[in-house]
C-alpha cells in the first residue's frame, strides 16, 4: 500500500487511531515507515466509552514520544446514538485540551453535531491553534465560524458523487489557505471513475489521492494543487 502511494507521487500520510487500543499500531505505522507515516493519536467519538481511566496521561506520553505526532481523530458526532452527545463532548474537550496543551493540531470529525461542537469549544480551557475538519461537509455559513477558531478544511472524494455537489460549492467558497485533500481511507469512497486503486467493494485505497486531487483542482481553481501542498507543510509542521 505504501509502495502504491509512493507510486502514485504521495510523500507522507497521516494516519489516526480511533481508540487507545489502536495507538501502539499506528506508532509502529510511523516507525516502520519514519518520514512517511505520520501518527495521530486520539479517541473518536464513536468510541467514546472506551475511554480508561488514565488515558489522558497515555495519551500526553505518546505526543511527548514524537514531535511530529498530532491528535485525533476526535470530535462529535449526532448520527450515533451511543456513546451519549454528552460522553462524547467530555472524552472530546480533554483531547483539544491537550492538544492545546502540547502545541499539536487536530483532527477533528462533526457529523449533525455542529453547535454540540461550538460548544464544546466553549467549554475548553485551551483550545488548539489549528485544527483539521475533515471531509468537512457543512455548510459555508458554518465553515466561516469554525475558521475564526482557527479550522482549516478537508476535501475528501466522497464528496466529488453527484448528489454531493453542494461541498464543491462551499469548498470554491473557502480561504484558499485553509484547504487540504484526503480519502479518509478505508473509507468514504470516491465515484467509480477515480477509483485507480482498487481493493475491493467498498474499500478506499489512499493512493486514490491523486485522481481525487486532479478532479479537485478542475473543479476549483488551476494551480490549486501546488496551493494545497503548501497548505499541508504550513498545517502539519512539515
Amino acid at each position: 500500500m505504501v509502495a502504491d502511494m509512493k507510486d502514485a507521487g504521495i510523500a507522507g500520510c497521516v494516519v489516526n487511531a480511533t481508540r487507545e487500543d489502536d495507538w501502539e499500531a499506528v506508532a509502529a505505522l510511523a516507525r516502520g515507515f519514519p518520514g512517511f507515516v505520520f501518527p495521530a493519536y486520539g479517541i473518536h467519538p464513536w468510541h467514546a466509552d472506551t475511554a480508561a481511566e488514565g488515558w489522558e496521561e497515555r495519551l500526553r506520553e505518546r505526543l511527548l514520544a514524537d514531535p511530529m505526532a498530532s491528535v485525533g481523530e476526535v470530535g462529535v458526532d449526532g448520527w450515533v446514538e451511543s456513546p451519549p452527545i454528552e460522553v462524547q463532548i467530555g472524552v472530546f474537550v480533554k483531547q483539544a485540551e491537550i492538544a492545546a496543551e502540547m502545541g499539536r493540531v487536530m483532527t477533528v470529525h462533526c457529523l449533525k453535531a455542529w453547535e454540540e461542537l461550538f460548544a464544546a469549544m466553549d467549554q475548553a480551557s485551551a483550545w488548539p491553534e489549528k485544527f483539521l475538519m475533515h471531509s468537512f461537509g457543512g455548510s459555508i455559513e458554518v465553515a466561516e465560524r469554525l475558521a475564526k477558531k482557527g479550522a482549516w478544511f478537508s476535501f475528501s472524494g466522497y464528496f466529488l458523487h453527484e448528489r454531493k455537489r453542494k461541498v464543491l460549492e462551499v469548498f470554491r467558497r473557502l480561504p484558499k489557505d485553509r484547504i487540504l485533500l484526503e480519502t479518509d481511507a478505508p473509507d468514504m469512497m470516491p465515484p467509480e471513475d477515480f477509483v485507480k486503486f482498487p481493493l475491493g467493494e467498498g474499500v478506499n485505497h489512499p493512493a486514490n489521492l491523486r485522481s481525487i486531487a486532479g478532479a479537485f483542482e478542475r473543479e476549483t481553481d488551476e494551480g490549486m494543487l501546488g496551493r494545497i501542498e503548501r497548505n499541508g507543510m504550513r498545517f502539519w509542521g512539515i
